[in-house]
């Protein structure tokens, strides 16, 4: 059974996400038809990194997968057998 801990971790992970992703939306859906004057761009960062940050985060993510699948294949490597 989940502990008290491991159900806050789980809440707070799942608020973040659900806040990045509202952020994002909001950044790629929504102001590119908001006036370039507008108040509301000072919250967000310049276009080009609408398709930086995720590339990045998606390029971390597949490194860490790599990295562990090779950890995993070199922990349970066998031993050659001599003859």
């Amino acid at each position: 059974m989940a502990t008290v801990t491991d159900k806050a971790v789980g809440a707070s992970l799942v608020g973040f996400s659900l806040l990045l992703f509202t952020y994002y939306s909001i950044w790629v859906i929504v102001l590119p038809f908001v006036d370039a004057d507008h108040v509301l761009h000072q919250y967000f960062l310049p276009r080009e990194y609408t398709v930086i940050l995720p590339g990045v985060a998606a390029l971390v993510v597949l490194l860490c997968i790599g990295a562990f699948v090779g950890a995993v294949m070199l922990k349970n490597r066998k031993p050659k057998k001599v003859d």
